[in-house]
């Protein structure tokens, strides 16, 4: 992608953060990168595409980043942790582009959300089968409450850090992840103390 590419990127990142891909308009994008209007279509063929590209980019991102991770970990309890604390890390580093991703991806037209839908649910679907084979090893204990929405609570918990997480407050973002790991153990009935990675 070239620079200019990059820069109605990230200024259409900043603007549908703030109002929403709706409410932004192509012109709004290319003047915050001092172009002119047309300019976008130089790069993208529509706002459709823009924000695609902004929505994809998110969740391939994040897809690669928890594969590679689980890769790493150990047993159930360890590629838990893993998962958790790329999902945390994601979503408060990159909480603009995060929360555009996740909240926007339903204006998509049909075959681009699909697309969108299909990487969320392999996500939930991967970490799903994490928790029920610690259910299995006896890592985790779920008291009758399906992995599936274990899974969906933990994974939103995760994915809403991006709705109010913003550097420069107390809170690291490696001590946020500390603490939602922690969090997210309880949750499965594991204790609080993440172990080993």
């Amino acid at each position: 992608m070239g620079s200019p590419a990059r820069d109605l990127t990230a200024a259409a990142v900043d603007l549908f953060y703030e109002q929403g891909a709706t409410a932004t308009t192509v012109r709004e994008i290319t003047k915050a990168c001092g172009l002119t209007a047309g300019a976008l279509y130089n790069h993208f063929t529509s706002k459709e595409e823009l924000l695609f590209t902004v929505i994809m980019g998110s969740h391939a991102t994040l897809e690669r980043l928890v594969i590679a991770a689980q890769s790493e970990a150990a047993g159930p309890r360890g590629q838990f942790v893993a998962i958790v604390r790329v999902y945390v890390e994601q979503h408060a580093q990159h909480r603009k582009s995060s929360r555009v991703a996740n909240r926007e991806y339903g204006r998509l037209g049909e075959d681009r959300r699909a697309e969108i839908v299909a990487i969320r649910r392999r996500l939930r679907d991967r970490f799903i089968r994490v928790i029920e084979a610690g259910e299995r090893s006896g890592d985790f204990r779920l008291d009758g409450v399906s992995a599936t929405i274990v899974a969906r609570a933990i994974l939103d918990m995760c994915v809403h850090i991006s709705a109010w997480f913003h550097e420069g407050q107390p809170l690291t973002i490696a001590g946020l992840q500390d603490r939602y790991v922690r969090l997210a153990l309880r949750i499965v009935g594991a204790g609080d103390d993440p172990g080993p990675e």
